[in-house]
């Protein structure tokens, strides 16, 4: 019996329509547009803008968008799984509620939680539940509605984030493509450095937390950089040496996005050229568990089928990993 694998067969993004570039940012905090740049690579982003709009209101858009395209009925979708940092609301799961707005009455639905690295965290689980059999159909999302935690009075961090989310289909599959190989990471100390204080079990919102602007993101931006090139590096080099592949061998890399010195000091520990290198922080910014699924929407029309994609990202936590992917078509 052939090995079943988990097949990448769509792949949908969403950002919302309202645009902030670094100009605007330069009247709302003491930065400019030149040193955004030369820091970070980003030229702009989007934001989710209006009352009562979530993280569910661009999966939903995604995730509409990738079952016209790919010709799905929403009732054959078996799983949902979403990841976010910034779901609707601490409970139902934002991903219940996108499928319950999509029709996907059919699937049993839940979010991972693991920051930037999410969406690597939320695509190996719902490979491994397809390559046991269990489900055909199962749909991945990754966004975050990252404004909604960023204090814009703060320049090192309300530069880096924007809102976004991306979606793929996973399908069982007896070729020799998809999901081939996975290795993640983490490491809980590294929260001194990535988290978000307040609004858990630990500090639940009172107004002094709420004065004390404790339910921001907070970043200590020199020992997140460093560990996030030597963790990238390390696992996107450990999953091709087990796979037997040199820089050669791989036709894309897909980084998160984070900042773009950190994309381009990954791809020169690994030997890989930028040209191979997908890099769209400049268009959307950080958009958390988003970037790579983004990447993937970005870069669709320049995918074939047997390509060799390394997806690798490093989110809070810390979390990290890398997954190796032969394009499905």
């Amino acid at each position: 019996m052939a090995k079943i694998h988990a097949a990448i067969t769509g792949v949908q993004g969403y950002v919302p329509d309202y645009v902030m570039t670094n100009a605007e940012l330069e009247q709302i905090v003491d930065t400019n547009d030149e040193w955004i740049r030369t820091r970070t690579g980003i030229e702009q982003r989007h934001i989710l803008k209006g009352e009562g709009q979530g993280t569910s209101v661009m999966g939903i858009e995604a995730v509409n968008g990738l079952l016209q395209k790919t010709g799905t009925d929403p009732m054959e979708v078996e799983l949902v799984i979403c990841a976010t940092v910034t779901p609707d609301m601490p409970f139902p799961d934002t991903a219940n509620i996108i499928a319950d707005e999509t029709g996907m009455k059919n699937a049993f639905c839940y979010d991972i939680s693991a920051a930037c690295s999410g969406f690597l965290y939320a695509l190996t689980t719902a490979a491994r539940f397809i390559e046991a059999g269990a489900h055909k159909k199962v749909v991945v999302i990754g966004g975050d509605k990252m404004s909604s935690i960023i204090d814009y009075t703060d320049r090192t961090t309300c530069v880096i984030f924007g809102d976004g989310a991306g979606a793929v289909m996973l399908e069982a599959s007896e070729e020799e493509v998809g999901v081939m190989d996975s290795l993640l990471k983490s490491d809980g100390a590294g929260r001194a450095y990535l988290h978000q204080k307040a609004g858990g079990s630990c500090y639940p919102a009172t107004e002094e937390t709420v004065a004390r602007r404790e339910h921001f993101v907070y970043q200590n931006g020199r020992p997140v950089f460093k560990a996030a090139v030597s963790g990238m590096a390390d696992v996107v080099g450990q999953v091709m040496q087990r796979n037997q592949l040199s820089s050669d061998d791989i036709t894309w890399l897909v980084p998160h996005q984070a900042n773009r010195r950190i994309i381009e000091t990954v791809a020169k520990s690994l030997d890989f050229p930028m040209e191979r290198v997908m890099v769209n922080i400049h268009r959307y910014g950080n958009t958390t568990a988003g970037t790579l699924p983004l990447c993937l929407w970005d870069w669709e029309d320049q995918l074939k089928k047997g390509d060799n994609l390394i997806l690798t990202a490093f989110g809070g936590g810390f979390t990290w990993g890398a997954i190796y992917i032969k394009w499905a078509y």
